[in-house]
């Protein structure tokens, strides 16, 4: 479900104020990641839906900008289905989702790279973590550093959406079924973004959340091979002017 267009020419205040993102992440919309929520499914269905969980979930796609409100939603997806498979849906579904000409979102290593999905670079360190004490050694270290810390908003959009509507964050079977529940997390995202238009001071946007069991290195496709191309053009143009400033600064 498309929720609202991202701001397709300007770039968000949150890179445009940042020394560490402006100009590097001057095309960047937002962030997009999967999550799963817990369903009450037939049980000849349940291993379908049985994934990372021990109980069945739907894998869940979400798009935010970087103001924490969510832009586009696809619930559904049986827990077993890798992230870039829902991706390409997403993509070409009648409803897709829609990247604006020449900008992108930023998304983990599950995710196919090409020119509107950026995704860290393979085999180097990406988690914020892995960088506590031990500070970025090459451009594509710094890049997934960077790339890690911008994309962590829709972790904690998630985090934020799930605190403030218990009923999708629960491990306790729901009482009904996945159709209903798909139009709970729909209404439950469109009040999240309501909430945060009216109290942009809601203590829960000031805390931290580190989504960790979105970021995985499995179920990577890409299917187009000059997209995957201008994907790792631009991805490497970033990763080298960064590297570029970064060791003259």
């Amino acid at each position: 479900m498309f929720l609202r267009q991202p701001e397709g020419l300007e770039t968000p205040l949150e890179i445009l104020n940042s020394n560490r993102f402006y100009p590097f992440f001057k095309d960047c919309v937002g962030a997009i990641d999967c999550t799963h929520i817990r369903v009450k499914v037939p049980a000849q269905d349940a291993p379908k839906f049985r994934g990372r969980k021990d109980y069945p979930t739907q894998n869940v796609l979400c798009a935010c900008s970087f103001d924490m409100k969510f832009t586009y939603v696809l619930a559904g997806w049986e827990g077993t289905v890798s992230d870039s498979r829902i991706m390409k849906n997403a993509l070409t579904r009648r409803f897709s989702l829609k990247i604006p000409q020449g900008k992108y979102y930023l998304v983990d290593a599950g995710f196919m790279l090409r020119s509107g999905l950026i995704t860290p670079y393979r085999g180097e360190r990406y988690h914020l973590k892995e960088y506590s004490r031990n500070p970025p050694r090459n451009a594509r270290e710094l890049f997934n550093h960077r790339h890690s810390s911008l994309r962590n908003i829709i972790e904690r959009a998630f985090g934020v959406l799930k605190k403030r509507f218990p009923i999708i964050a629960s491990t306790t079977e729901p009482s009904y079924g996945i159709h209903t529940q798909k139009k709970i997390i729909i209404a439950c995202v469109i009040l999240h973004n309501f909430l945060i238009g009216v109290d942009p001071d809601d203590p829960f946007l000031n805390e931290e959340y580190d989504g960790g069991e979105n970021d995985n290195q499995d179920g990577h496709e890409n299917d187009n091979e000059d997209d995957a191309h201008s994907g790792e053009i631009i991805r490497d143009n970033m990763a080298a002017h960064m590297w570029a400033d970064y060791t003259l600064g």
